[in-house]
């Protein structure tokens, strides 16, 4: 309740140093730009997510920053499987890529987890602009290189089909895999 009370209170502080600030624009502008002018991140730590990343490649100090942001979205997803296997290819591939590459990259990183995922094993098809991706259509390769090499076929489902199993694959049965819960 005293986090919603300081959240109301913050609120306000800001409407009203906003609204004292801009009274005269506030006056003459429209509706809708004056609603913009107040919801407006205060602070610069505040990120507009519908702004795209300014790719600037010219210096390299620049591009350093740059490819440290990607590394560490690639790496820092919260999907353990995702963080192994995207951090992984950007941290080997990232210094060879142009500029659409570094687009391309950074389409792939603001999909979702689980789609991306279920996408790159295979589980899900992914939509035709996602399939043309060639950041996807790489890493999308190397996975199920990986797991052709290292799984066996038996312990995965088919593809279209959730890989979701019991805890008791381990017992030996007739419906139970050779070996392992892939």
């Amino acid at each position: 309740m005293a986090s919603l009370r300081r959240a109301v209170i913050n609120v306000h502080r800001i409407l009203r140093s906003s609204a004292v600030a801009n009274r005269s624009s506030i006056a003459s502008a429209s509706p809708a730009a004056s609603f913009e002018t107040l919801l407006r991140p205060q602070y610069r730590w505040v990120s507009n997510t519908t702004q795209s990343l300014d790719i600037d490649l010219s210096n390299d100090e620049k591009k350093k920053r740059l490819f440290n942001r990607l590394l560490y979205r690639s790496k820092q997803r919260g999907f353990l499987e995702l963080d192994l296997v995207l951090g992984k290819w950007v941290e080997e591939h990232i210094h060879s890529m142009d500029e659409n590459g570094i687009k391309a990259l950074v389409d792939v990183l603001n999909l979702e987890n689980p789609d991306l995922w279920k996408w790159l094993t295979g589980q899900e098809q992914p939509h035709e602009a996602v399939k043309t991706n060639p950041v996807f259509s790489a890493l999308h390769n190397k996975v199920m290189n990986n797991l052709n090499s290292y799984a066996s076929p038996e312990t995965r489902s088919e593809p279209g089909q959730p890989w979701v199993r019991g805890w008791d694959d381990f017992k030996k049965g007739r419906d139970s895999p050779l070996s392992g819960n892939q």
